[in-house]
């Protein structure tokens, strides 16, 4: 079981003002300060956007932000804990937003649903990508009008899809005639969009075969959501999280156009394509630029759709969120097996249960800083605490850490500012879920 809202304010446990906010009012003061006083209009689409201009951002994407490196050396934090500079989010959103200006931004609160991050991008003008009645809510609660939501999410209660529509929302997604059936009958009229099946080649992430159907099928729904009194808007396809290959969307684009010249042969007019997510952060390998995205998109959608194109969404979350967060963890052992594989076991007090849960099948590999960098390296075996012999981090990957590495040193996960605290079990083996504070 995961619990968002747990894991984010696992830090109320402190305090009813929690500590962690206190100390990072007091720390951030001065760089709060000369943000204010630097601020300036950014020319946008939406003229009320207004983003700080001087997000203090690492020498490499993806390093340990200076203003969370401050941050840690005064804090007194539990362990582990995230710590995210919203700063940095303000300014991968701007990014986002110059590289595309003609689509719009519909966060995905699942990366890190933060009421700080949330918060922020809503004054931002961002729309948002939900997958739950918490997340609308979440959203609400925050001042977002409905007509900014999407209910993204291809596997809804009938209920759920009634409330959201009580309150407001009209834009859902779906994937099958049986979810398309329980929109028409207590959402109707609602703007409606298909996903289609993606193979996600190049996604360190897929998302391939849970959520889509094949384009074939996506035309009959089409046609029959109009049948239903519903209005076809578009198509939805997501090419994976974290995907670096830049060809996939024009890949994808080929498809989606394809599908639209055969549901125009049956009289629908679509209007909208939701390309999703998949912008990245930096791991432990390089990747394109934000610009380089929103080069490469802005030319699939010319090739693809001539001078007649589409409206356009885009769905981002890692990209956003992800290389904006560092989380902060403690050595709790270290120890070796004995015979052959002379590599050392580094177990660390965050683990796949606390939020670490990309690194299933070692798929996203992230980067890692401690006190004694610098020093002689050895290989080793990288696990949580827990009493679960899947909370194993990297066993397969090259990992190298100093060989002066103890007990009670702290270790950085670089890059965490997405899919941890949403992924944080609730009390697992009595471990708390992992802490979270926004700067």
């Amino acid at each position: 079981m995961f619990a968002s809202n747990t894991g984010r304010r696992a830090r109320s446990r402190i305090s009813t003002k929690s500590d962690l906010s206190v100390q990072a009012e007091q720390v951030s003061d001065k760089a709060t300060a000369a943000s204010k006083a630097a601020r300036k209009p950014v020319a946008r689409r939406k003229p009320f956007v207004v983003v700080p201009s001087a997000a203090e951002m690492p020498s490499e994407r993806g390093g340990l932000p200076p203003k969370i490196a401050r941050y840690l050396a005064t804090a007194d934090l539990p362990s582990p804990c995230l710590v995210v500079d919203v700063d940095i989010v303000a300014h991968n959103f701007s990014e986002l937003a110059t590289s595309l200006p003609d689509a719009r931004i519909f966060y995905a609160v699942k990366a890190n649903p933060a009421d700080e991050i949330v918060s922020r991008l809503a004054g931002l003008g961002s729309s948002f990508d939900t997958a739950s009645m918490g997340e609308i809510d979440l959203c609400l609660g925050h001042g977002v009008s409905p007509d900014r939501l999407s209910f993204g999410n291809t596997i809804k209660k009938e209920r759920d899809i009634a409330d959201a529509y009580k309150k407001g929302v009209r834009m859902f997604a779906f994937d099958s005639d049986a979810e398309l059936e329980k929109i028409a009958r207590v959402a109707p009229k609602s703007k409606v969009y298909v996903r289609v099946l993606m193979q996600c080649e190049g996604a360190e992430w897929p998302l391939s075969r849970k959520f889509g159907c094949e384009p074939e099928m996506a035309a009959d729904l089409l046609v029959r959501a109009q049948e239903l009194g519903l209005d076809p808007y578009g198509v939805s396809f997501h090419v994976g999280s974290q995907q670096t290959d830049l060809t996939q969307y024009d890949k994808a684009l080929s498809q989606t156009v394809s599908l639209f010249e055969e549901v125009a042969r049956r009289g629908i007019k679509l209007r909208m394509v939701n390309m999703g997510g998949g912008f990245p952060s930096r791991y432990r390998t390089d990747v394109p630029s934000i610009a380089a995205y929103g080069e490469a998109i802005r030319n699939a959608l010319t090739a693809r759709f001539g001078a007649d194109q589409p409206e356009v969404i885009v769905e981002p979350g890692r990209g956003i969120v992800g290389d904006a967060g560092v989380i902060q963890s403690e050595v709790v052992l270290v120890s070796q097996k004995g015979g052959s594989d002379t590599r050392r076991w580094v177990y660390l007090d965050v683990g796949k249960f606390h939020g670490l849960a990309e690194t299933m099948d070692e798929a996203i590999k992230y980067r890692l800083t401690t006190p004694h960098d610098g020093e002689e390296t050895s290989p080793v075996v990288l696990a949580g605490p827990t009493c679960d012999s899947a909370d194993i981090l990297y066993e397969k990957a090259d990992y190298r850490l100093p060989v002066s590495l103890v007990a009670g040193d702290k270790v950085w996960i670089l890059a965490t500012g997405a899919y941890t605290t949403t992924y944080s079990a609730v009390a697992f083996n009595g471990f708390p879920p992992l802490a979270s504070v926004c700067i």
